[in-house]
Protein backbone atom coordinates (compact mmCIF):
# COMPACT_ATOMS: atom_id res chain seq x y z
CA UNK A 1 0.00 0.00 0.00
CA UNK A 2 1.64 3.48 -1.12
CA UNK A 3 1.95 6.41 1.66
CA UNK A 4 -0.87 8.06 -0.35
CA UNK A 5 -3.28 6.06 0.48
CA UNK A 6 -2.63 5.54 4.18
CA UNK A 7 -2.43 8.82 4.65
CA UNK A 8 -5.74 9.52 3.49
CA UNK A 9 -8.36 10.26 5.76
CA UNK A 10 -12.01 8.95 5.87
CA UNK A 11 -14.72 11.91 5.27
CA UNK A 12 -17.81 9.70 5.96
CA UNK A 13 -18.64 10.25 9.71
CA UNK A 14 -17.15 8.70 12.40
CA UNK A 15 -18.51 5.76 14.93
CA UNK A 16 -19.22 7.74 17.76
CA UNK A 17 -21.27 10.23 15.06
CA UNK A 18 -23.56 7.60 13.74
CA UNK A 19 -24.75 6.20 17.31
CA UNK A 20 -25.03 9.86 18.37
CA UNK A 21 -27.78 10.48 15.75
CA UNK A 22 -29.30 7.07 16.12
CA UNK A 23 -29.21 8.96 19.88
CA UNK A 24 -31.04 11.83 19.00
CA UNK A 25 -33.31 9.67 16.68
CA UNK A 26 -34.85 7.57 19.57
CA UNK A 27 -35.61 10.20 21.67
CA UNK A 28 -37.55 11.94 18.79
CA UNK A 29 -39.42 9.21 18.78
CA UNK A 30 -40.00 9.13 22.59
CA UNK A 31 -40.97 13.06 22.67
CA UNK A 32 -43.23 12.06 19.96
CA UNK A 33 -44.59 9.58 21.75
CA UNK A 34 -44.52 12.10 24.59
CA UNK A 35 -46.39 14.20 22.45
CA UNK A 36 -49.44 11.82 20.84
CA UNK A 37 -50.15 11.09 25.14
CA UNK A 38 -50.57 14.76 25.75
CA UNK A 39 -52.67 15.48 23.13
CA UNK A 40 -54.78 12.16 23.66
CA UNK A 41 -55.38 14.31 27.40
CA UNK A 42 -55.95 17.54 25.81
CA UNK A 43 -59.05 15.90 23.52
CA UNK A 44 -60.30 13.61 25.82
CA UNK A 45 -59.74 10.23 23.90
CA UNK A 46 -59.00 8.33 27.40
CA UNK A 47 -61.73 8.04 29.86
CA UNK A 48 -59.60 8.90 32.66
CA UNK A 49 -60.87 11.53 35.82
CA UNK A 50 -59.19 14.77 34.72
CA UNK A 51 -58.28 13.60 31.35
CA UNK A 52 -60.23 16.08 29.14
CA UNK A 53 -59.15 19.84 28.76
CA UNK A 54 -62.10 21.09 30.13
CA UNK A 55 -62.60 19.50 32.73
CA UNK A 56 -58.74 19.94 34.08
CA UNK A 57 -57.33 22.52 36.88
CA UNK A 58 -55.54 25.50 35.54
CA UNK A 59 -52.04 24.57 36.01
CA UNK A 60 -52.50 20.93 33.89
CA UNK A 61 -54.34 23.03 31.21
CA UNK A 62 -50.74 25.30 31.01
CA UNK A 63 -48.91 22.59 31.18
CA UNK A 64 -50.48 19.88 28.60
CA UNK A 65 -51.24 22.17 26.54
CA UNK A 66 -47.47 23.30 26.23
CA UNK A 67 -45.89 20.15 26.28
CA UNK A 68 -48.23 18.84 23.55
CA UNK A 69 -46.72 21.71 21.22
CA UNK A 70 -43.31 21.68 22.17
CA UNK A 71 -42.86 17.62 22.40
CA UNK A 72 -43.84 17.70 18.92
CA UNK A 73 -41.49 19.93 17.80
CA UNK A 74 -38.72 18.43 19.45
CA UNK A 75 -39.53 15.36 18.24
CA UNK A 76 -38.93 16.99 15.00
CA UNK A 77 -35.81 19.20 16.01
CA UNK A 78 -34.11 15.92 16.56
CA UNK A 79 -35.01 13.64 13.59
CA UNK A 80 -33.92 16.15 11.75
CA UNK A 81 -30.66 16.75 13.77
CA UNK A 82 -31.24 20.01 13.96
CA UNK A 83 -29.29 22.06 16.81
CA UNK A 84 -32.75 23.73 18.21
CA UNK A 85 -34.36 20.33 18.60
CA UNK A 86 -32.37 19.36 21.90
CA UNK A 87 -32.94 22.90 23.04
CA UNK A 88 -36.14 22.83 22.62
CA UNK A 89 -36.41 18.82 24.36
CA UNK A 90 -34.14 20.33 27.34
CA UNK A 91 -37.65 23.04 27.46
CA UNK A 92 -39.91 20.11 28.01
CA UNK A 93 -37.58 17.92 30.24
CA UNK A 94 -36.66 20.87 32.38
CA UNK A 95 -40.55 21.47 32.27
CA UNK A 96 -41.93 18.16 33.24
CA UNK A 97 -38.96 17.54 35.72
CA UNK A 98 -40.57 20.64 37.33
CA UNK A 99 -43.84 19.47 37.17
CA UNK A 100 -43.30 15.76 38.44
CA UNK A 101 -40.34 16.52 40.81
CA UNK A 102 -40.29 20.13 42.12
CA UNK A 103 -44.62 20.70 41.66
CA UNK A 104 -45.62 16.98 43.05
CA UNK A 105 -48.44 17.83 45.11
CA UNK A 106 -49.90 19.59 42.37
CA UNK A 107 -49.09 17.44 39.15
CA UNK A 108 -48.11 14.22 41.12
CA UNK A 109 -44.81 11.86 41.29
CA UNK A 110 -44.00 10.62 38.39
CA UNK A 111 -40.42 9.41 39.55
CA UNK A 112 -39.84 7.32 35.66
CA UNK A 113 -40.23 10.18 33.42
CA UNK A 114 -37.72 12.31 35.50
CA UNK A 115 -35.40 9.57 35.68
CA UNK A 116 -35.83 8.86 31.81
CA UNK A 117 -34.83 12.66 31.56
CA UNK A 118 -31.94 12.67 33.27
CA UNK A 119 -30.35 9.56 32.05
CA UNK A 120 -31.04 11.22 27.90
CA UNK A 121 -29.26 14.52 29.26
CA UNK A 122 -26.30 12.42 30.82
CA UNK A 123 -26.24 10.51 27.52
CA UNK A 124 -26.26 13.59 25.72
CA UNK A 125 -23.96 15.38 27.39
CA UNK A 126 -21.50 12.24 27.69
CA UNK A 127 -22.21 12.08 23.37
CA UNK A 128 -20.94 15.98 22.90
CA UNK A 129 -17.93 15.48 25.61
CA UNK A 130 -16.51 12.49 23.48
CA UNK A 131 -17.32 14.37 20.20
CA UNK A 132 -15.67 17.74 21.42
CA UNK A 133 -12.77 15.37 22.47
CA UNK A 134 -12.66 13.63 19.09
CA UNK A 135 -12.73 16.83 17.00
CA UNK A 136 -9.82 18.59 19.13
CA UNK A 137 -7.61 15.25 18.62
CA UNK A 138 -8.21 15.19 15.27
CA UNK A 139 -7.03 19.48 14.87
CA UNK A 140 -3.66 18.51 16.49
Amino acid sequence: MSDVATSRRVLGPSGVEVAFSWFQRIVAVYCLLFGVLYWVRLVGFYPGPLWRFDLMPIHWQVAAVTLAVLFPIAAAGLWMLASWGPVIWFICAATETAMYGGLSPLFGERLPIVAAHAVVALLYIAFRIVLHWRKRRAQQ
